[in-house]
């Protein structure tokens, strides 16, 4: 095979590699995880400064593997599979610890769960509307709901530590949260309207 054969086929090709960098920065993503899990275990500030660098780390790695993934060709299977479920599941671990420790409390409780929720619905609705061929589009509010919440939650995983730098850090991080559960009840309410839509026409 040719060098540019070789580069086709490693770049490319209609079966990209398990370990091809757009799929290793996935799993990166899973395996952080823990390691964001375990800093609200530590004492002392570095904990919380080590897990909002984590979790911007992902949120960096997200945007790369993507990038990548198109830029080289590098779509696979396996890829669009674990990107969103990586995701999800970071969101998801930081939204459990934060609340764990009570830096989401009260009512800005009630802003986690409609996150939550709507990453579970809309799992759920993309596998319902998969099994009909049927995509729906990421709208532009959606991108901007993921970048709010990603910001709140960097901002919400800095808190006690970040408000001796800035005494508003978790205020912040809390409207921010506030924001995207605002955005994140719209943009579910989309997909689910092309699911109920796509349902009736079925019967």
């Amino acid at each position: 095979m040719t060098q540019q054969g070789l580069a086709g086929t490693s770049r490319g090709g209609a079966h990209p590699r398990f370990g091809s960098l757009p799929n290793i920065l996935t799993y990166g993503r899973i395996l952080a995880i823990p390691a964001l899990v375990a800093c609200f275990f530590v004492t002392g500030d570095w904990g919380r400064w080590a897990a909002m660098w984590i979790f911007i780390a992902a949120g960096v790695s997200d945007f790369l593997d993507g990038y990548f993934a198109r830029a080289w060709q590098q779509q696979s299977t396996v890829g669009r599979m674990l990107d969103p479920i990586a995701d999800k599941l970071i969101v998801a671990a930081a939204l459990l610890m934060l609340a764990a420790d009570q830096t989401i409390a009260g009512w800005s409780l009630w802003a986690g769960v409609i996150i939550l929720c709507r990453e579970i619905l809309v799992s759920g609705l993309r596998e319902f509307l998969g099994t009909l061929a049927v995509g729906v589009p990421v709208t532009r509010l959606a991108k901007w709901k993921t970048m709010v919440q990603m910001v709140a939650i960097g901002f919400l995983l800095a808190g006690s530590a970040g408000d001796k730098i800035w005494p508003y850090t978790t205020l912040f991080g809390l409207m921010l949260l506030w924001i995207a559960a605002i955005f994140t009840l719209y943009t579910g309410y989309d997909y689910l309207r092309a699911a109920f839509r796509h349902a009736m026409t079925e019967e």
